[in-house]
């Protein structure tokens, strides 16, 4: 399941279907259409069998024992970091750190580096398009220390306005925090220019990649960002894992973001000397099974291949807009020309809940309100949205019965 697939080729979705147990059920007496893919993405067969063999057949602490269950769980943890190097094309596996998530990665970022490094009077550069877990951890950050943060505002289609972004960096920059793509609108932001410009002014450049790891080739060498952040849960792993990637130059230089076990290399009363990369930033007993599981997600990604996973999934989003917009009253939130597969919209006359319930009650699972980007729902002057999210194993007929369960409950209305 590691290997990387070479060649294009049409997926056979019915098939695939069949390796995710989750889809095959009913919800309130309707096949179950699971469109929350940007919150969570469901788990293939391999990924649930990967947590049933750990905890099953060698469930031990990793590192530090010398017994043959320590030594199999140590081993299958460490060629997880293997994997997820040549997932994001990162240089070293020193370079790989292991986390709960996005939302951890940022703060350890922000509280590492950014206590260490940045002081009263620097900028931070925010996009509007961000998560919540790529605000507050700024914010939070700029009320310690005194720094001041930016926010490159949107064009009305929901992309990053660059102008406005040039004229935000200066010499105060000295750190720039976007996402690859938006989790709220699907767009796809265009994170090479972004961090080049940032580079020439002096900037450092963290990566949001919650929304871009299981839909979009990355290579973190190529783009030349100093830290990108993945999240397992949306790329067909667990939940509660993830990893953080950083150059070796700045991890070095970084202090621990937590003291325990495992993070040392030497203690006493008197004083404390930290262990080398990665595991100075691993402290305690680390998420074991989710993480040997998270092989066999990025496994299946690589199998299927991330060209051929686009290619559906970009079928999938086309379709569904051009549906959406055969329907009166409803307005599409978010029209970038590049989009991983996300639409959010909303109805004239509807609140965002009321058609995500009534949807609901027909086995569609849809997201429905500000997907915890606030301050995006407030540039558009909306309490919300319906976000209709898509993954590799959904299908145009799923589609159909959305749009048909939104036709029936908006004639019910009238």
């Amino acid at each position: 399941m590691d290997m990387v697939a070479t060649t294009d080729r049409t997926l056979d979705i019915l098939a695939l279907r069949q390796q995710f147990p989750v889809l095959h059920q009913k919800v309130n007496g309707h096949p179950l259409v699971y469109f929350d893919n940007a919150a969570t993405t469901q788990k293939p067969q391999v990924v649930i069998q990967a947590l049933v063999d750990y905890y099953s057949g060698y469930n031990a602490n990793i590192h530090r024992g010398i017994h043959t269950l320590a030594e199999k769980a140590t081993k299958a943890f460490e060629e997880t970091r293997e994997s997820a190097r040549t997932f994001i094309g990162a240089k070293q596996t020193e370079e790989i750190i292991f986390v709960r998530g996005v939302t951890e990665a940022i703060n350890l970022v922000a509280s590492s580096y950014g206590r260490s490094f940045l002081k009263s009077g620097d900028e931070i550069i925010i996009s509007g398009l961000e998560h919540h877990s790529n605000i507050v951890p700024w914010q939070m950050l700029c009320e310690e220390k005194g720094c001041i943060l930016r926010v490159i505002p949107i064009t009305p289609t929901g992309e990053f306005d660059l102008n406005a972004f040039d004229q935000l960096l200066t010499s105060k920059t000295k750190l720039v925090a976007v996402n690859h793509a938006s989790n709220s609108l699907g767009t796809i932001n265009p994170i090479k220019e972004v961090i080049r410009k940032a580079h020439e002014a002096g900037a450092v450049v963290l990566i949001d990649g919650a929304q871009a790891a299981a839909h979009l080739e990355i290579d973190v060498q190529d783009l030349n960002c100093d830290f990108y952040c993945v999240s397992g849960h949306k790329m067909y792993g667990p939940t509660g894992v993830g990893f953080l990637y950083g150059k070796r130059e700045l991890l070095e230089k970084m202090p621990p973001y937590m003291g325990g076990g495992e993070m040392i290399k030497n203690v006493t009363f008197e004083k404390t000397t930290y262990n080398q990369l990665p595991y100075k930033f691993e402290a305690g007993t680390p998420n074991i099974a989710d993480v040997i599981a998270l092989k066999a997600a990025i496994g299946f990604i690589n199998e299927l291949g991330k060209k051929n996973i686009a290619a559906h999934e970009n079928s999938l989003l086309r379709y569904a807009v051009a549906e959406l917009k055969k329907l009166d009253r409803v307005m599409l939130i978010g029209t970038a020309q590049e989009k991983v597969s996300v639409q959010s919209f909303i109805i004239e006359g509807v609140h965002p809940f009321d058609m995500g319930q009534m949807l609901d009650t027909r086995g569609v699972a849809v997201r429905t309100g500000h997907h915890c980007t606030q301050p995006l729902m407030d540039h558009f002057g909306i309490e919300g949205t319906i976000r209709a999210s898509f993954a590799v194993y959904n299908t145009k007929a799923e589609i159909d019965l959305m749009i048909d369960g939104m036709t029936r409950t908006l004639n019910f209305l009238q």
